[in-house]
């Protein structure tokens, strides 16, 4: 990547949702006029060959059965670089359909994760599937370790469903807290969800500003351009949460990641992975 601009890194592997991640990359390109850059990770983990024999086999026994594990391991990291590219290829193609110019591919060898953290600086927003490959029957699975990715990066992340569609309206879970309020400057900043119908909900609680920070916020967003529907719930804060959504038809979920506090870290924690297990429309965790 060589250029300062910020890019949309898609991060995309041979499950059933990287059509999904590729078609929410294109959306969000649109929206923002940012480029996309695709990228393929080939994780070596699991993969049991030769290096993992050489100590257990005697010096000079088998040697020829060793080389043939040898050969087939490379053929095996030249079969998985060219599925690699090719799952590029047809991500790229379709952006392409799409009308976008802006794409970049890049694959690299090694965790995802650890390729998305050293794409930090030139990203914008980040797009991962919610059950990766080694998933394909478990749409409710994380896959691959986004609670892992939530607590390593900054950036906004979008998790894709298994389908995806293009969202005319969102909800917005706010608590009043510090972390809530940036939650909500990133939305106004951002640009993402420009337009859209933002449906503000909070749970109600014994903190006596708690309705006056409600009241702030939606203004604030109505300011700002956007339809506010303010909502009050009651209950367990996920299954109020995810009431909500089936009731009102939300097609996109913002919430707030991980507290700092040990305590809040292990509930806002806890709800924020529940969500993200559970819901089936696109879901943007903010840091």
């Amino acid at each position: 990547m060589s250029n300062n601009v910020k890019k949309i890194i898609a991060c995309i592997d041979g499950s059933k949702l990287a059509k999904a991640v590729s078609d929410t990359a294109i959306w969000a390109s649109k929206r923002l006029t940012n480029g996309i850059v695709f990228l393929h990770a080939i994780d070596k983990k699991q993969q049991h060959g030769a290096d993992d024999l050489t100590g257990s086999i005697g010096l000079g026994a088998r040697s020829d059965l060793l080389n043939k594990m040898i050969e087939l391991d490379a053929e095996r990291g030249k079969i998985a670089i060219q599925l690699g590219n090719e799952m590029l290829g047809n991500a790229v193609d379709r952006a392409n359909t799409a009308g976008l110019t802006d794409i970049e591919q890049i694959q690299r060898h090694g965790d995802f994760i650890e390729a998305l953290v050293g794409l930090e600086s030139d990203a914008r927003l980040m797009i991962v599937g919610r059950s990766g490959n080694g998933h394909q029957g478990d749409f409710k699975a994380l896959g691959s370790h986004i609670e892992t990715l939530i607590r390593q990066v900054h950036t906004p992340i979008v998790i894709a469903p298994q389908d995806f569609a293009e969202p005319t309206n969102f909800m917005l879970a706010y608590d009043g807290r510090e972390t809530a309020d940036k939650a909500v400057q990133r939305i106004i900043e951002g640009g993402l969800l420009k337009g859209m119908t933002c449906h503000l909900v909070t749970i109600k609680n014994s903190e006596k500003a708690q309705q006056q920070k409600f009241e702030v916020t939606k203004v604030r967003l109505e300011k700002e351009g956007f339809n506010v529907i303010a909502t009050y719930l009651e209950g367990d804060i996920s299954v109020a949460l995810m009431d909500y959504k089936l009731q009102h038809d939300i097609e996109l979920v913002v919430m707030g990641a991980f507290a700092h506090s040990k305590v809040r870290s292990f509930f806002l924690g806890s709800n924020t992975m529940r969500m993200i297990e559970n819901c089936r429309v696109p879901l943007i965790v903010l840091r």
